[in-house]
């Protein structure tokens, strides 16, 4: 990325030869964890500075002595870097980083260039600071947390190794179901087994690392719980990290767990997977068992997950989906939709384009989207009263704003109207299906980047229209995350047929990543 500079007065002090290029050899030293070569940039002084979480280390000796030649240096990829200038011999570098174990991390160096030396246009480092993720315990992405909580059974099996984060709307057992709702938690009952697919996971080898928040029911887009507050969202600071599996895809995302379990109704994996930069996938209606799950509208809920590769994304899909009785698919059979692109916001249609450059256009225009949305979104209240109505009757108040006000409308769709809605989606399925095939249909997994939290509810509606068409089929859709010209993360999702869950998965493993 182009460094940044920052202003004096009204004018900018040039970067200083050689500054840059020894900057960058300081970054090619520790990725590569040539010792010599990050000695030779830290400057041979009793007053040089590196500090860190650990502590403060003061003097060239004690510096050198934390370089570790058998690769000590978490790996990552700088994203930002901005250089304020001293003078012609001093330049302060800021930088941020991109871990890629997940999380972003920070670092401030103080360079100062000794004339008499020769290597590196005489800059060095005389003053470090680095901070990366802390792996703590934060209320806002854990409502219970363990190292492991819950152990693997196995040693040896397919995901030995994997940790994961539970949504709070599974079964584990020993501890009750949370929902998001302080109300809820303090009637619900200790389960006394584990949900199908938390125990499918722990059968693999997987180890339960905590119990992740989610939004109240599980009934938002945007990760703003009234209780607990939002998770952050490591790769866009400043925005929502998405909901309403939120929980599980902060503490991927940040590298507090390898797996975010969680549930897909209208868009609760890809959309917090796009706002995050992660892998996701919605399976198939019925693909996975939801057994100790908690509904929120059983004819669109469906098992989830999050991951920070493609490669274990993959690997999870082979230890919970059943086999594929199709024929494999490839990158040859994608089909762009520009139709449902130009529903995206400009930087979110264009990542989605450049990152399928070669791929064939689809001329499927669902005329009918907008009533095939307010259709979605009835069908969904109608059900999503119909499995808590009798619980949230007399506690609505007990609700966060946004959710609350989801529930009242559901509580006052008619049995008329639900039919009248199951009418118009019967029909949009069938649509879908004709419109999908045998082929993978391309569109953006959310409209737009990740909202600041005033923005959220103006976004809502608008990635509805995208996510509901998954929904409202039964679909497997996969996530992919893209970058957008400003550096933020994006989503490009990826439709199939139902049963193809299996396909997608090998299909994402294949495109470059």
């Amino acid at each position: 990325m182009t460094p940044r500079q920052a202003r004096d007065g009204a004018q900018l002090k040039p970067v200083p030869h050689g500054l840059l290029q020894a900057f960058r050899a300081y970054e090619s030293a520790l990725m590569s964890d040539d010792v010599a070569a990050l000695d030779a940039l830290f400057a041979d002084s009793p007053t040089t500075l590196h500090g860190d979480a650990t502590g403060l280390l003061v003097g060239h000796e004690q510096v050198a002595a934390t370089h570790d030649p058998r690769g000590g240096s978490a790996k990552r990829r700088l994203v930002q870097t901005h250089v304020q200038v001293i003078d012609e011999d001093h330049a302060l570098i800021v930088a941020v980083t991109e871990l890629d174990l997940g999380g972003r991390g920070l670092q401030t160096q103080l360079w100062a260039r000794d004339p008499v030396r020769i290597e590196h246009g005489g800059w060095q480092v005389t003053a470090a600071h680095v901070s990366e993720p802390a792996p703590a315990f934060d209320s806002r992405i854990w409502r219970v947390v363990g190292d492991p909580l819950v152990s693997s059974h196995t040693a040896d099996g397919a995901l030995s190794g994997e940790t994961v984060a539970v949504k709070d709307i599974y079964a584990v057992a020993g501890f009750a179901v949370g929902a998001g709702s302080p109300t809820w938690l303090e009637q619900a009952p200790v389960a006394k087994a584990h949900s199908s697919v938390v125990a499918s996971l722990l059968d693999a080898g997987a180890s339960v690392r905590g119990i992740a928040r989610t939004e109240e029911f599980a009934y938002s887009l945007s990760g703003l719980n009234a209780h607990y507050g939002a998770p952050p969202n490591p790769k866009a600071p400043d925005r929502i990290p998405g909901g309403s599996s939120s929980g599980p895809a902060t503490a991927v995302a940040l590298g507090h767990a390898s797996i975010g379990l969680g549930s897909d109704t209208g868009g609760s994996i890809r959309v917090p997977a796009a706002y995050q930069g992660l892998y996701g996938i919605r399976t198939s209606h019925g693909a996975v068992a939801r057994t100790g799950m908690l509904p929120l509208a059983k004819a669109f809920d469906t098992v989830g997950w999050m991951t920070r590769s493609a490669f274990l994304l993959q690997a999870v899909g082979e230890v919970l989906l059943p086999s594929s009785p199709l024929s494999p698919v490839t990158p040859a059979d994608v089909e762009l939709v520009p139709a449902l692109v130009d529903l995206a916001t400009d930087e979110v249609a264009t990542a989605v384009r450049e990152a399928l450059p070669d791929a064939r256009t689809s001329s499927w225009e669902p005329s009918r989207l907008e009533e095939w949305r307010q259709a979605f979104v009835t069908g969904q209240a109608y059900q999503a009263w119909q499995a808590h109505g009798a619980f949230l009757e007399t506690r609505l108040d007990t609700l966060g704003e946004a959710v609350r006000g989801r529930f009242e409308m559901a509580r006052s769709v008619t049995r008329e109207q639900a039919a009248q809605a199951r009418a118009i989606l019967a029909e949009a399925r069938t649509k879908i299906l004709e419109a999908v095939g045998d082929d993978v249909l391309a569109l953006p997994s959310a409209s737009s980047v990740a909202p600041t939290p005033a923005d959220a509810p103006g976004v809502r509606d608008d990635t509805l229209r995208l996510t509901c068409i998954a929904g409202i089929a039964g679909l497997p859709a996969v996530s992919f995350p893209v970058r957008t010209a400003t550096n933020r993360p994006a989503g490009l999702c990826l439709i199939a047929a139902p049963g193809r869950d299996r396909d997608l998965l090998a299909l994402a493993q294949s495109l470059p990543h």
